[in-house]
């Protein structure tokens, strides 16, 4: 059937959803409002936030602030974060995602617990917020893995830890347990922590049935989302006819072709404005395409 479809189950999860709402809200009462990094992944919402008046700024700025009101992304921050605020006078609105929050509590927890020479690992991607808040909650002891081509960092001598980040792929965590698990050597113990999550990880195998479903995929997303090119990864394997979006205003319109069925869907960063906009244009240029009741303008 020629049909536009907008995946029920795409844009913004949880923790992004209510750091959003928090600046919204914050940003209403009209007083300056700053946000350390951007609020979120995607440069068109950073963009809409700003035109309300909100001031992204970087660490190094935010060490030379004083007396001023800032809002604290979902991602988290390290303990180092919460000295600084404390020291200038700053005031945090702390939109830091629950689900990050007990993460960060545990990875502490855990490695206070630890005997010495026990090695703290997270999966994840160096430098990404979250795991430079996972990172501090260990004194920046923790080692951090992106991929199995890293496992060498590690000493397999020496009990290991595992944690993830909450956004990474289920099944990426799971191949490197088993990698470190028949790595480890003598009497040296390996604990992994599944501390991804499922609202997050829970996407792919949706993605999958939705990007086979359809002639083509029109994935929506920014282009400094880690989440966003995992998913549209996935949607690739499974529909080669999978393209990435970054702005609905500037995509290739001529992949979209008549009486094709068009899915669309996103990252758990992408707003579901931005998906719209995107079925609003395709809807303009293929006026024979039949709206599916999940899209709504």
């Amino acid at each position: 059937m020629a049909i536009i479809e907008i995946d029920k189950k795409s844009g913004y999860c949880f923790g992004v959803t209510r750091a959003i709402a928090k600046a919204e809200e914050e940003l209403k009462k009209g007083k300056t409002l700053y946000c350390l990094g951007d609020i979120v992944h995607n440069a068109l919402e950073v963009e809409r936030l700003t035109n309300m008046g909100l001031i992204t700024i970087d660490l190094e700025q935010f060490k030379n602030l004083k007396n001023a009101r800032v809002l604290l992304r979902a991602h988290g921050e390290p303990p180092s974060t919460y000295e600084i605020a404390k020291r200038n006078n700053i005031e945090l609105i702390d939109a830091s995602c629950p689900v990050v929050l007990t993460l960060q509590k545990k990875v502490k927890r855990k490695d206070k617990e630890s005997v010495d020479g026990t090695q703290t690992v997270i999966y994840g991607k160096e430098g990404h917020a979250e795991v430079v808040g996972l990172v501090g909650q260990t004194e920046s002891r923790a080692i951090v893995i992106g991929s199995k081509e890293e496992l060498d960092k590690l000493d397999y001598t020496k009990d290991i830890h595992l944690f993830s980040q909450t956004t990474k792929p289920l099944d990426g965590f799971r191949e490197i347990s088993e990698l470190i698990k028949k790595k480890m050597q003598g009497d040296a113990e390996f604990i992994s922590y599944d501390t991804i999550c499922r609202q997050v990880s829970n996407r792919v195998p949706n993605l999958k049935e939705f990007a086979k479903k359809h002639d083509i995929i029109l994935f929506v997303a920014g282009v400094k989302s880690s989440n966003g090119k995992v998913l549209f990864a996935e949607c690739k394997k499974y529909n080669p006819n999978s393209h990435f979006v970054s702005n609905p205003q500037t995509f290739d319109t001529t992949v979209v072709k008549d009486n094709m069925s068009v899915g669309i869907c996103g990252a758990t960063s992408t707003p579901r404005w931005q998906m719209e906009e995107v079925a609003k244009i395709v809807k303009s240029l293929k006026p024979n395409l039949y709206l599916d009741d999940s899209v709504t303008f």
